[in-house]
């Protein structure tokens, strides 16, 4: 038997095989005792070790790899799971209730330390221990549809300062632990960390944005570089001397804008819930000696009664200062406190590093694991009590809220898809996706002029963004909101006689859901907005705007209205060379003009040596071609010779309303085509603009 159980054990495959068995059954079986999975498999760690069956080794490469690998994944997922939108607007409370729920219990696991002779690393270390909190009943707010409370926010935001401090403090206790502690080389791990620090957030969010918006929907190797980005700052944070789970925690934060609420996200924390997080909790159950565990109880009941008292009474004086700060009510200060109870992924952690360094004796790893167990089940049974009688509040409406004048709940929009539908199957239809309601007037009427001049209708589209459920309180404000933007919508396309047919698509990215939501009604052109306080760079090559215009199946037209689409008679079109990618250009802006009686000059900015003969043929060319057009509106064609096109282009251009310039739809490293001169024209005209690109065009 001894020699079977010895060959399980130096089998890589069979270690993995049962903990794959394992991970699939002990966690549904203890959550259907009321008992959380990760409980299940702390003991069935137990249960496998050398205390137990003795089928799994601890002291084994492969179990050490996965459990490292399960570590690293714990504390990039904790990072990963906080929002940082919530915690930019309550940051200052965040900060405040952070400290709060940090010092306080680092005080009390102090003096408990001190109070059973313990020395002052190894009491401030049980401290440290004590002020992190796991967020082990977030997913019981999330499924109560109370994220929103500000109690909730502020509490989710505190995490991200008792987790790093708690880090922090370890890092310290292991340092002065090796003999390596001076004031000087204090300041000086300090200083490294925060430019490792800077590094990790800065730098990597920076390499996320670009890789994400350059290979657009590649999720595969979007989840690849997620992972490379969470072991690359492990290895770093080890290189500069602190713990690795410092560094996934950090890595967490970087990426967390870059994948948001994606399905990358999904995935990322899908591998982790599935296999790597479970791996380290059955290797600290390994860990666990039993009957050291049982004697340690016995012997040091007080000690263990002092760690969880002091932790469950310093968390509670922790909410209790925070309600006395910012005036919450019971249950908010409750919610809090229950949220900041487990002790779990943070704790567990640095326990473990604690315990391998000598800081901390196996009794007191011991108690952390009693710690973990009653916070783990005391924490989410009371954030469930206490969740359900937490207020929401009202949903912040769009800015300039005078703008409307009918609420939500009295917008009665025709959104159904009903079989009189058929109607609009064959009319010309413009999509107008809108956000911003500041901006919107100007695209409706651009896109209510063309239907109207069609005899066609126009789509006001918004895209309220997908979330995990679709019962989430933050998606039927994002509804709500969808309605009153199309209600307006619908009323500026009255005054312009056309036929409006709003439409909200649920989608979790915009681009896609625009382009998708094009298809499905066959649009014949889509109208976008051009936001005037972004930078060149992002107007050109954002996701947005660089994906519609690669995936769309019809014309796209970003346009940068700067008034009334009915106030632009003059219109400039310039022209390089007679393609059908540019008649298409400039049948787009025959259309407008006809809609808006305006004249339409077809600028061609040709070298200075150009010989008189070419420019007549080429004037020639284009006249034959426009007279082919059905457009009653005569078409002016000028010639310059000039050597810099982008400069007479940007002279020309003040003399007009607008000036209509085609994109290229062909991929490259920095997503859209598009010329210098386009770029240099871009940046410096001061009148209306259109940048128009089509399937296809090359």
């Amino acid at each position: 038997m001894e020699q079977i159980l010895q060959e399980i054990q130096k089998s890589p495959i069979i270690a993995f095989t049962i903990l794959l068995l394992v991970i699939l059954i002990v966690p549904p079986i203890f959550e259907r005792l009321r008992l959380p999975g990760l409980v299940g498999l702390l003991t069935a760690g137990i249960f496998l070790g050398p205390d137990g069956l003795g089928v799994l080794n601890a002291e084994s490469e492969n179990m050490k790899l996965l459990s490292d690998i399960g570590k690293i994944y714990l504390m990039f997922v904790a990072g990963l799971e906080i929002d940082l939108e919530d915690f930019r607007r309550t940051k200052n409370r965040s900060l405040g209730f952070g400290i709060a729920t940090f010092l306080i219990p680092l005080i009390f696991g102090m003096t408990v330390g001190r109070f059973f002779n313990f020395g002052w690393n190894a009491s401030i270390l049980i401290g440290s221990l004590l002020a992190s909190h796991t967020l082990l009943g977030f997913p019981i707010i999330t499924r109560l549809g109370v994220t929103s409370n500000q109690a909730v926010t502020v509490t989710i935001g505190a995490t991200i300062f008792t987790d790093i401090a708690a880090l922090l403090v370890l890092a310290i206790c292991v340092s002065i632990s090796a003999g390596e502690f001076s004031i000087a080389s204090v300041v000086m791990q300090l200083a490294i960390l925060a430019i490792y620090s800077v590094v990790i957030l800065v730098g990597f969010d920076w390499a996320g944005k670009e890789y994400f918006r350059r290979t657009g929907d590649e999720q595969s190797n979007q989840f690849l570089f997620v992972l490379l980005a969470v072991f690359l700052a492990s290895v770093g944070a080890q290189i500069v001397n602190v713990d690795r789970i410092v560094g996934a925690f950090l890595a967490g934060l970087a990426v967390n804008d870059v994948v948001g609420h994606s399905p990358v996200e999904e995935k990322v924390e899908f591998v982790g819930s599935t296999l790597f997080i479970p791996f380290f909790f059955v290797n600290m159950g390994l860990l666990i000696n039993l009957s050291g565990f049982v004697s340690s109880l016995s012997s040091e009941l007080l000690l263990t009664l002092g760690i969880v008292g002091a932790l469950i009474s310093s968390k509670f004086l922790a909410a209790f200062t925070a309600k006395l700060l910012y005036g919450y009510n019971w249950n908010e200060t409750l919610t809090m406190w229950s949220l900041s109870l487990p002790q779990v992924a943070a704790t567990l952690a640095a326990a473990l590093v604690g315990k391998n360094a000598g800081i901390i004796t196996d009794s007191v790893f011991n108690t952390v694991i009693v710690l973990m167990l009653v916070t783990a089940i005391l924490g989410p049974v009371l954030t469930e009590k206490f969740g359900r009688n937490l207020t929401v509040p009202q949903a912040n409406l769009p800015k300039n809220p005078q703008n409307y004048q009918l609420d939500a709940e009295d917008v009665d929009l025709d959104l159904d898809n009903n079989n009189d539908n058929f109607i609009y199957q064959n009319l010309f239809k413009v999509i107008v996706p809108i956000y911003n309601p500041n901006t919107a007037r100007y695209l409706i009427e651009m896109g209510a002029l063309l239907a109207h001049h069609e005899k066609g209708i126009v789509v006001p589209l918004s895209i309220p963004k997908a979330h995990v459920y679709m019962d989430e309180p933050e998606l039927k404000v994002s509804i709500k909101r969808s309605k009153l933007l199309l209600q307006q919508a619908i009323t500026i396309s009255e005054e312009f006689q056309a036929q409006a047919q709003p439409l909200i698509r649920i989608d979790d990215d915009l681009a896609r859901g625009i382009s998708r939501a094009a298809r499905e009604q066959n649009a014949d052109l889509i109208v976008m907005g051009w936001s005037p306080n972004s930078s060149l760079q992002a107007r050109l090559f954002g996701n947005i705007i660089d994906n519609v215009f690669w995936s769309a199946h019809c014309p796209v037209a970003v346009m940068r209205l700067l008034d009334k689409p009915i106030n632009i008679h003059r219109i400039l079109v310039p022209v390089r060379s007679i393609t059908p990618q540019i008649l298409r250009v400039i049948q787009f802006a025959q259309l407008f003009a006809d809609t808006n009686e305006a004249a339409v000059t077809l600028l061609q900015v040709c070298p200075r040596k150009t010989i008189d003969k070419e420019i007549a043929l080429f004037e020639s060319e284009l006249s034959s071609l426009l007279n082919q057009s059905k457009s009653p509106k005569e078409v002016l064609i000028q010639t310059i010779r000039q050597d810099d096109v982008a400069k007479v282009i940007i002279n020309q251009a003040s003399a007009y309303d607008m000036v209509i310039l085609r994109s290229f739809r062909r991929r490259t490293a920095g997503g859209l085509a598009v010329s210098d001169v386009t770029s240099k024209v871009l940046s410096e005209i001061s009148c209306s603009m259109v940048l128009f690109g089509e399937p296809n065009s090359g």
